[in-house]
């Protein structure tokens, strides 16, 4: 499978989740199988203390993998290894039609930015060449790069299913 690659980014407050949260039923809906990965720059830790998994990481497994009859999580300890860049972390994904990567905006995936006028703050698409798209509350006529009304979920949806290539790879051939 050719899993295709796009990003969405945009600063703090402009709604990347919730725009991701709104994509994510619509392309689903339209027949593809989509994985999403996230960047945070806060430590991350989905265990407890106390819990098994949690006392094996502590112990000094460099990896601890959580199973039950509805998911399962990897985690892997990065002790004083360096936090590995993306395309290592694509290459452990399993392959999809499409992963939908929120956040890692410098990377060189194309990516549509998440842009609110409200929150005062600048576009990353006037220096950043990855941005292929702008979603939008409001019309931004200097880019020359298309402009898609944020609150339009379907259109965003379609210009990623159209820049992606994506036409008729669902399993129905929907699209």
């Amino acid at each position: 499978m050719d899993m295709k690659i796009f990003g969405m980014v945009g600063w703090s407050g402009n709604g990347k989740t919730t725009l991701m949260k709104q994509l994510l039923p619509e392309l689903i809906k339209r027949g593809y199988k989509v994985s999403t990965m996230k960047h945070t720059h806060h430590s991350v830790d989905l265990d407890q203390p106390g819990k098994d998994s949690y006392e094996h990481r502590m112990a000094g497994a460099a990896e601890v993998l959580i199973t039950s009859s509805t998911r399962w999580a990897l985690m892997c300890e990065l002790r004083d290894d360096p936090e590995p860049d993306m395309d290592e972390l694509i290459a452990r994904m399993t392959p999809v039609d499409l992963l939908l990567i929120e956040g890692f905006k410098r990377h060189r995936h194309d990516k549509i930015e998440i842009y609110r006028a409200a929150t005062g703050k600048s576009l990353i698409a006037d220096d950043e060449a990855s941005i292929v798209a702008v979603a939008s509350d409001v019309a931004l006529d200097h880019l020359k790069i298309p402009v898609i009304d944020l609150n339009d979920v379907a259109a965003v949806a379609d210009f990623i299913v159209g820049h992606c290539g994506l036409e008729g790879a669902g399993p129905d051939g929907a699209a």
